[in-house]
């Protein structure tokens, strides 16, 4: 029998140089993730040194210093982002290296796909690199598809309307619908149905009040109503989804005061928020300026005093607060 002591077997070596391509955040950054960690069972301790980096901020040269071995031995794992910003030098780096990567390496490197830089996309994939595609996952029944694979990767049953009910609950960030399944997948038993999915959520306003909050800032209004109407037919208080707005707003403040030069861990910390709340919040604030901002928390503070007893209907006032929103960020009222 073999001795306790005994390192356990190194796993096979996950490839080389990876290209993740496609602009769906969340299924990149798992991407991302799941090659890391691979590398690291391989190599049957930490992998090595671990660098992430912006292509367009890499000068020419730095690549073969950043998968260089370390000085304390081991390997190094590589991460090189939006590489649709590279330059020609870098590209050109990119590409030589993926021809004939060194031992004891792993690259990575995240493009957005579409035209701009897309020679590169085929040069890494002639020489070798292994391709996951992310696609932006846009229709109804991508997403229900991504759910139904989420369930199976947790291990779980779900029938159909199960599936229907956690998307309108949560909606359509794929962040969320994978902490979704994740915590019913814990926290419940048996075949996950309809049932279990409105009983799970009735009252957890954070699943639908965030999602209120969300589509108004990014100026769908549509949805947001849709979110809201459904968060007040399943019993979510008023007050408490005019909470989520003003969180929402309140954080889309802050980081557009930041300035995009700021990190997004270093922001994070600051404002108490996950580095990717941070990133999507700023995707958030394209198509605002800060007077709308401003004008959107106004409104909003105008809500909070009718759904806590200034207005007949705290309905009517939180669907008016949230036309508000999406009319700000427009730029009416300006």
């Amino acid at each position: 029998m073999a001795s306790r002591t005994q390192p356990p077997a190194r796993q096979q070596a996950p490839a080389a140089v990876t290209l993740v391509v496609g602009e769906e955040e969340f299924l990149v950054d798992r991407a991302v993730r799941e090659r890391i960690a691979a590398a690291r069972a391989a190599a049957g301790d930490d992998g090595g040194d671990l660098h992430d980096v912006e292509a367009s901020t890499l000068t020419p040269g730095e690549l073969a210093t950043l998968t260089s071995p370390s000085l304390f031995g081991g390997g190094a794992i590589v991460i090189v982002r939006n590489a649709q910003h590279a330059g020609k030098e870098i590209a050109a780096d990119l590409a030589r290296y993926a021809t004939s990567p060194p031992p004891d390496a792993t690259l990575v490197i995240t493009h957005a796909g579409g035209a701009k830089g897309k020679a590169l996309v085929g040069d890494l994939t002639k020489a070798g690199a292994s391709v996951t595609e992310c696609p932006k996952l846009t229709r109804p029944s991508e997403r229900a598809e991504f759910v139904r694979n989420e369930f199976r990767r947790a291990g779980r049953q779900a029938d159909e309307g199960a599936m229907r009910a956690l998307l309108d609950a949560v909606g359509t960030d794929l962040r969320e619908l994978a902490s979704a399944v994740g915590q019913l997948a814990s926290d419940t038993e048996g075949k996950i149905t309809a049932g279990v999915v409105a009983r799970y959520y009735r009252g957890r306003a954070e699943a639908t009040g965030f999602s209120v909050a969300d589509h108004a800032v990014e100026g769908r209004l549509n949805e947001a109503l849709e979110q809201l109407r459904w968060a007040l037919a399943t019993g979510t208080a008023p007050v408490l989804i005019n909470s989520a707005l003003a969180q929402g707003l309140r954080l889309l403040g802050r980081v557009g005061a930041a300035g995009r030069g700021a990190s997004a861990v270093a922001l994070a910390a600051e404002v108490g928020a996950p580095p990717w709340k941070i990133d999507r919040v700023r995707q958030q604030l394209r198509g605002w300026h800060p007077d709308g901002v401003a004008r959107a928390l106004q409104a909003v503070a105008e809500a909070d005093a009718q759904v806590k007893g200034d207005s007949v209907s705290a309905d009517y006032a939180l669907e008016r607060a949230v036309r508000r929103i999406v009319a700000y960020r427009a730029g009416a009222g300006r």
